[in-house]
């Protein structure tokens, strides 16, 4: 393991920094909204550009590759995320922020598939659970570091998304100046929807719902914040908190989806998960009188931190839940073309996630942003109970729970242990 990752220390070193970059890039735009008086809806719908863009780029940057090469769509596309920084700065209006918000997606999800390529090129059948952990590490890592770089400057500077173009533009340097040849990129089929929905209409419902909320949280969380007068530091503390307690529910969440149900397993977490948004609500700050519900002490914003991050270490590992149930249910050679279905349906939901809660706190004032989460969590758990019903327990040994960033691409799922070793021409 230290062997392989040390082999791709460069890529490693890449995709971290660029990853600090966008935790710092994301946020800083949800908090300069506030500040230039973007309304929550705008907000939304600019936010929501960003899965727009990796739509697209998922679909392109495969024929991409195979024409100019990994090296050289790693450094387009980290040049053009830098440049949307700059965009983002030079040109302070939604209309813009749109167009910025699209390109970041386009160019981090070219340069998703470029990494993950390479690491499965790189994988074995005893390695690549641990590289894809090593992965999903650094991916959340660096998210969790740039999210503390608030601190850095106000966001109403220029200062913020310069330091986010700075980062994008050495993300470039360590995979420039490696010595190893980059892979031969192979195109992975999907699954289509409604085949998808066939085979597993929880996971393919859950995944939707899944990316709705994980659109809408992390792409307004910050907003949030703002709009309940948490200073600079609390919110980054906040978001820090919230990125690093979804990883950390991974590995629990997904030894005990192993051993029981796991139909039951999503329904109980997003049970969960509801019930602490709901918490979160009750000891939130109120935007109007700037008080505590239950108290004007203090400990309540400690409580509200509390449960916000044990929100997000239900709700994170829902992505990698939906996809290990709907492995129990097909073969093992098509588990990669499930996963890539599941992450377009996810993909469309997340494309909306953003506005649909920004229509929430439009009506609801900032408690939508909660209510709005609570709802699709009880949709995918009122489903999940429906399922449960008319349709017995699936037994597939071949189907385990694996811990992923829900950024995954096609060719990160072929790092899944679960995957046929001949998928990537790896020989032990």
């Amino acid at each position: 393991m230290q062997k392989e990752v040390k082999k791709s220390w460069a890529l490693f070193i890449g995709i971290g920094t660029m990853m600090i970059a966008h935790g710092l890039q994301l946020q800083v735009m949800g908090i300069r909204s506030v500040i230039e008086n973007f309304s929550v809806i705008t907000t939304g719908i600019f936010m929501s550009g960003y899965y727009i863009g990796y739509f697209v780029g998922s679909k392109t940057t495969p024929k991409l590759v195979s024409k100019v090469g990994h090296i050289r769509v790693f450094a387009a596309f980290a040049s053009l995320a830098s440049l949307s920084a700059l965009l983002a700065v030079a040109y302070v209006n939604p209309f813009m922020w749109t167009i910025s918000r699209f390109i970041t997606g386009i160019s981090l999800v070219s340069c998703y598939i470029v990494s993950e390529s390479w690491l499965n090129d790189r994988a074995t059948n005893k390695n690549r659970g641990q590289l894809l952990s090593a992965y999903m590490i650094i991916i959340y890592l660096g998210l969790s570091i740039g999210m503390l770089l608030l601190n850095v400057s106000d966001p109403i500077n220029y200062e913020p998304f310069i330091l986010v173009s700075v980062l994008l533009s050495l993300a470039l340097v360590p995979i420039l100046l490696t010595k190893r040849s980059a892979p031969k990129f192979k195109k992975i089929g999907t699954m289509n929807i409604l085949e998808l929905y066939k085979i597993s209409p929880l996971g393919s419902v859950s995944s939707f719902c899944t990316g709705i909320i994980h659109g809408g949280f992390f792409s307004l969380i910050a907003f949030y914040a703002t709009k309940a007068n948490f200073n600079l530091f609390e919110t980054s503390i906040l978001l820090f908190i919230s990125t690093i307690s979804g990883v950390l529910g991974q590995w629990p969440i997904g030894y005990v989806s192993d051993k029981y149900d796991r139909r039951s397993v999503i329904v109980i977490t997003t049970f969960f998960a509801a019930l602490l948004a709901f918490l979160s609500i009750l000891t939130s700050n109120d935007p109007i009188e700037n008080i505590y519900w239950l108290s004007e002490m203090h400990y309540k914003k400690i409580l509200f931190f509390i449960f916000v991050g044990l929100y997000t270490s239900f709700c994170l590992p829902l992505f990698s839940l939906n996809l290990a149930h709907t492995n129990d249910f097909v073969d093992k050679n098509k588990f990669v073309a499930a996963g890539g279905g599941l992450q377009l349906i996810f993909g469309f939901g997340a494309i909306s996630g953003p506005i649909l809660c920004s229509l929430f706190i439009q009506f609801l004032d900032l408690n939508g942003f909660f209510i709005f989460l609570i709802l699709f969590h009880l949709i995918i758990g009122f489903f999940g109970v429906y399922r449960m019903k008319v349709r017995e327990v699936a037994n597939n040994p071949e189907s385990t729970f694996t811990p992923i960033p829900a950024t995954i691409t096609p060719a990160g799922l072929q790092l899944d242990p679960d995957t046929p070793a001949n998928l990537n021409n790896k020989k032990n």
